[in-house]
């Protein structure tokens, strides 16, 4: 009985650990496209794989859109934007598109 306590109390630490990370921060998991930038120009996107693993199972992505190989792919915007990659769910339905407006929620800074 003394488990579930200490079993959700590590959960929360893990969350707010999580959570807390300043939107640059690339944590263990996560997959950082790297980009053929100049200086000053676009950073390299990260993707937050923990927060889509928590609202999504393996098989919404895997291997249907992503083989699962440890290889990060190349993806353009162009083809998101046509609803392939990431497009397929950031497509203003399913979930936030992708407009200038939005390029911070992928494209940060790494600390």
């Amino acid at each position: 009985m003394k488990t579930l306590p200490l079993a959700l109390g590590a959960l929360l630490v893990f969350l707010g650990v999580g959570l807390a990370a300043p939107a640059g921060l690339a944590v263990e998991g996560d997959l950082v496209y790297p980009r053929k930038s100049i200086e000053g120009g676009t950073p390299p996107s990260i993707f937050r794989h923990w927060v889509h693993r928590i609202r999504y199972r393996c098989y919404a992505c895997h291997p249907g859109l992503y083989k699962i190989d440890g290889e990060i792919g190349k993806t353009t915007m162009a083809e998101i934007r046509e609803g392939k990659s990431c497009g397929t769910c950031h497509n203003d339905k399913i979930a936030w598109g992708v407009s200038f407006e939005s390029c911070g929620r992928c494209h940060a800074e790494r600390k």
